[in-house]
This record gives structure tokens, C-alpha cells and sequence, in this order.
């Protein structure tokens, strides 16, 4: 199984720091280079660079919630749900459609509720095998 994630190109775990203004206010963002990547891909479908999707999601994060406590955590979990949303059909594989163009609370209706880190004292090895994972 870890095969599948070790054999990853090291460049994608790699960490960039790129430098990002805020309102006039130069910030230093660290991010791997996957999520650098999707990142971008984000920002190209509504003719962005990183730069200025990060300045949108930063004020718009502002103005939802009043303040942010750690945007670089912020921009990993943007990506994580771009590839899930993407995944569930709620954001368009083709990228020559714009974000800006798709309806939030129809994307929001495709996406998932997690399931539930610890909702078992057992955790599935194989179809119809479990073992404990309590010591």
C-alpha cells in the first residue's frame, strides 16, 4: 500500500516559500510544490496567478470569518477540497471553466461529509476483516 505514496516525486513534498502581498504587506507563504501546483491550477481557471487567488482568499476568508489564524494551513485544505470537489463531480474536471461561473451552494451540495476519524474501536483490513485497533 505505501508504495502508492512513496513513489511520489520528492519535488512535489518539497517546500517553496513564496512571498505574497496583503494589502500592501509583504507575507511569506511556505507551501509543498503540490499544493503550489494546485494552487495554480485554481487561480488559472479564473485568469489569476497565485499571487492574486491567494490576496482573494485571504480577504474573503477576512471577511467571513474576521481574522486567520494560519492561511497556509487555510490554502492546503483549499486544495485538498478543489481535488475532492473535483472528484465529486462539483467542480468541473475542464479547466477552461472559470470557478467565478459555477454556483457555490450547487458545488457545496456535491461534496461529502467526512466520516468520522475514530467511529470504531476496529478498522477495516480487507473486506469483511477487521482488527482491533485498540492496543
Amino acid at each position: 500500500m505505501c508504495q502508492v505514496f512513496i513513489s511520489a516525486d520528492p519535488h512535489l513534498y518539497d517546500c517553496r516559500v513564496r512571498s505574497v502581498r496583503l494589502h500592501g504587506v509583504a507575507t511569506s507563504i511556505r507551501l509543498e510544490n503540490l499544493f503550489w501546483n494546485v494552487l495554480a491550477d485554481i487561480a488559472s481557471r479564473d485568469g489569476m496567478r497565485v499571487p492574486q487567488l491567494c490576496t482573494k482568499l485571504y480577504d474573503e476568508l477576512v471577511q467571513e470569518r474576521g481574522e486567520v489564524d494560519n492561511f497556509a494551513s487555510f490554502l492546503r485544505v483549499c486544495c485538498g477540497r478543489y481535488l475532492a470537489l473535483q472528484l465529486s463531480g462539483g467542480i468541473p474536471q475542464d479547466a477552461s471553466i472559470p470557478i467565478s461561473s459555477l454556483n457555490a451552494q450547487r458545488v457545496l451540495a456535491t461534496e461529502h461529509s467526512p466520516v468520522p476519524l475514530a467511529h470504531s474501536p476496529f478498522e477495516l483490513v480487507s473486506p469483511g476483516v477487521r482488527r482491533s485497533m485498540v492496543a
